[in-house]
């Protein structure tokens, strides 16, 4: 008899692996909750600006007689027409930007050499004087009017530029030189002593290493600095005398007509257009505030 031999047996095919599909992590109550959180603070931040700039294309009599918090019925542009009509508003924007531009230059010249030397050149009470600068913060800028008024007037320098910038700069420096000092407190010693073995001075230090290296830290001194002496009104109504000189603060005064009645459609209007060239570099500009903030306070 013949012996019936087994048909081989063909490997079967393994099934294919599964491949397990990453969980979908739930939200966590922390996480929803700062979102939440984040977007009420960005509700309540764009909020002013988007009615501001809504209201300022109602007409008078949508304004007056409507819900002013409504959505406009009809929208116009002669408002921004009357804003410019009403008051010298390009002259006030350009007494802010001189005003503004001419303090930022001191501030960051003064704060930059002053945190230079107490903090890269070191001396001695050098900690001391820091802290002196730093006293400053807290001081009121109300208590310097009356003695500056008087000074400005025995020196002829009121209803001038110089009367505006000299103040805002002064008090504007403790905060700046904060800022420089703790920024050149980052910057590594070993930067200062190679530049010093290949013959450079303090001031070639100063120009060729420290000054590159802070622009970010003078990004932000500017930009904050700006804010407030664009919309500083205190110091430009006690030593501003004339119209000429009469910077944005100042000059939506003159949108109050007789009787108190105020052309409220057109000054919304003139807010937007001095307000829009802050806003626009301050977005532009944000990412590197925040690191020159981040740099010079947080690893300083």
């Amino acid at each position: 008899m013949i012996a019936q031999t087994a048909p081989a047996s063909t490997p079967t095919a393994a099934p294919p692996a599964q491949v397990s599909k990453p969980r979908r992590r739930k939200p966590s109550l922390y996480r929803t909750l700062s979102r939440v959180l984040i977007m009420l603070i960005v509700i309540v931040q764009v909020y002013p600006l988007a009615w501001l700039f809504l209201t300022s294309l109602r007409t008078e009599q949508d304004f007056a007689t409507g819900d002013p918090f409504a959505l406009p019925g009809s929208l116009t542009w002669e408002n921004y027409a009357r804003a410019f009509e009403t008051g010298d508003l390009g002259r006030n924007i350009l007494n802010s930007f001189i005003v503004t531009m001419g303090a930022n230059v001191l501030i960051v010249l003064f704060g930059m050499m002053a945190a230079y030397a107490i903090q890269v050149l070191g001396f001695r009470f050098s900690r001391f004087v820091r802290g002196l600068f730093l006293v400053g913060i807290i001081v009121p800028v109300q208590i310097a009017l009356v003695p500056l008024f008087i000074d400005y007037s025995t020196v002829n320098l009121l209803d001038t530029y110089q009367s505006m910038i000299i103040p805002l700069a002064g008090f504007a420096l403790p905060m700046s030189i904060y800022l420089f000092s703790s920024f050149f407190e980052y910057i590594p010693r070993e930067t200062y002593e190679a530049a010093s073995l290949d013959g450079a001075g303090p001031y070639r230090i100063f120009g060729l290493i420290t000054l590159p290296l802070s622009l970010n830290t003078v990004v932000t001194v500017v930009l904050v600095n700006s804010i407030f002496i664009w919309n500083d009104f205190i110091f430009a109504n006690t030593f501003v005398l004339s119209e000429e000189l009469k910077t944005i603060p100042l000059g939506l005064q003159n949108y109050i007509g007789a009787m108190g009645k105020v052309d409220w459609t057109a000054t919304f209007a003139a807010v937007c257009v001095t307000i829009t060239p802050l806003l626009l570099v301050f977005l532009v500009l944000n990412k590197a505030m925040i690191q020159g903030l981040e740099s010079g306070a947080t690893k300083g």
